[in-house]
C-alpha cells in the first residue's frame, strides 16, 4: 500500500507556512477528522470550522462550486476533489491521506462535541482490541438522541476477551464514529460496490472477522443537524436495500445472501422501493460475485443472536444496521 499523503499541519496554514485563524484548536493530536461530501457547499461552510482536528475533506465531484468555497474559507483543511461520486468510498481515500492513527468520520452535517474526540481517542488507546468507537448521537437543533443509541446500548453481543468499554455491537453509524486507521485500512475501508448508504455493514462483519471489536460509547457525542437536501424516504430504502443484497452476496452464505433477496422481493417488509432495489443491486452482480469472501462462524453467530435466525438466514437487522428514519445524510 503506498505511503499516506501527510495532512496538513493544523498550526499552519495548507502550504505550511502563517497559521490560519480559521482553525478551531486541535483537541487532540491522535486524531483526523474525515469529511465525504456532495453537492452541499452551505452545510459544509458551517460545519468545517467545527473540527476541532485536522479536516480532510473528500468532495465527491460536486458542481455547486464546494472546492473553491471551501478552500477560501476553510485553508486549513485538505480538500481532495474527486473527478466523479464514488460513494463512500470518498471516505477511505480520506484515511489514506490522514496521519494520525485514529481517524473520526463527520459528514457535512455533522461533528463532534467538545471533548467527544479525546474521549474516543483515549478508548481506543486503553482497549488495544478496539477497532471502532461509535459514539452517541443528538439530532437537529432540539438535540434529541437518536434512537439508534437505545438499540445500540441494548446489544446482546458479550465481550469475547478482554473488558470493553462499552457494548460490543456489529454495527456503526459512518457520521459518528471513530477507527483505528490500520484496521479500517486492512480490511479494505468502505468500497465503491456497497457504495452508501448501508456501506457500514460490510466493514463491520469484515472487522469483527479479523478479530476487532466495535463498541458503543455514550460518553462521546456527535451532533447531527440532518441537511435538508436528502434523498426521499422511499429513494433512501431502494438505497438500502441495493447495499443489503450486495452485502449479502459479498459476505453470507448462499442460502442466506438469496434469503435477503427474497425479502426484499417478496417478504412482509416488501415494497415497490424494496424491490427497485434489488433490481439496482444486479448491474453491481459480477463486482460483488468477483469480492466475494463469505464471512467467519463468528460473525454468522453474532448475526443469528440479532436477529434470532440460524446462522444461515441472517439478516440486517440492528445494532448490524440503523433504523431508517433518523438516517438523514446523503452527502456521500
Amino acid at each position: 500500500m503506498p505511503e499516506p499523503t501527510p495532512a496538513p499541519d493544523p498550526a499552519g496554514g495548507p502550504d505550511g507556512g502563517r497559521p490560519d485563524p480559521s482553525a478551531p484548536p486541535v483537541e487532540d493530536p491522535r486524531v483526523t477528522v474525515v469529511v465525504a461530501s456532495m453537492n452541499r457547499r452551505d452545510e459544509l461552510l458551517a460545519s468545517l470550522g467545527r473540527h476541532r482536528a485536522p479536516v480532510v475533506l473528500v468532495d465527491n465531484g460536486s458542481s455547486d462550486g464546494t472546492v473553491d468555497a471551501v478552500r477560501a474559507a476553510h485553508p486549513h483543511v485538505e480538500v481532495v476533489p474527486l473527478p466523479a461520486n464514488r460513494g463512500a468510498a470518498a471516505r477511505t481515500v480520506g484515511v489514506r491521506r490522514a496521519r494520525t492513527p485514529y481517524v473520526a468520520f463527520a459528514d457535512d452535517d455533522s461533528w463532534w462535541a467538545p471533548g467527544s474526540l479525546r474521549t474516543a481517542a483515549d478508548a481506543l488507546d486503553a482497549n488495544p482490541t478496539v477497532a471502532v468507537v461509535q459514539a452517541s448521537v443528538l439530532v437537529g437543533p432540539q438535540e434529541r438522541p437518536d434512537p439508534f443509541d437505545e438499540v445500540l446500548a441494548g446489544s446482546p453481543l458479550g465481550a469475547r476477551t478482554a473488558p470493553l468499554p462499552g457494548p460490543r455491537v456489529l454495527g456503526f453509524v459512518a457520521c459518528a464514529v471513530a477507527v483505528r486507521r490500520d484496521a479500517f485500512l486492512a480490511v479494505g475501508g468502505f468500497d465503491d460496490v456497497v457504495r452508501f448508504p448501508g456501506e457500514e455493514e460490510r466493514v463491520a462483519w469484515d472487522l469483527t472477522s479479523a478479530g476487532w471489536d466495535l463498541v458503543h460509547l455514550p460518553a462521546a457525542v456527535v451532533h447531527h443537524h440532518p441537511s435538508p437536501r436528502r434523498h426521499s424516504p422511499a429513494r433512501r430504502v431502494r438505497a438500502i436495500t441495493r447495499s443489503a443484497v450486495l452485502t449479502g452476496v459479498l459476505r453470507l452464505p448462499a442460502r442466506a445472501a438469496a434469503a435477503r433477496v427474497a425479502r426484499a422481493l417478496v417478504g412482509a417488509g416488501a415494497s415497490g422501493a424494496t424491490r427497485l432495489g434489488v433490481l439496482d443491486a444486479v448491474r453491481d452482480l459480477p463486482r460483488a460475485v468477483r469480492g466475494r469472501r463469505v464471512t467467519t462462524p463468528d460473525v454468522l453467530r453474532d448475526l443469528a443472536v440479532l436477529t434470532g435466525r440460524p446462522d444461515d438466514d441472517a439478516r440486517p437487522t440492528a445494532p448490524a444496521s440503523r433504523p431508517a428514519p433518523s438516517n438523514g445524510g446523503d452527502a456521500a
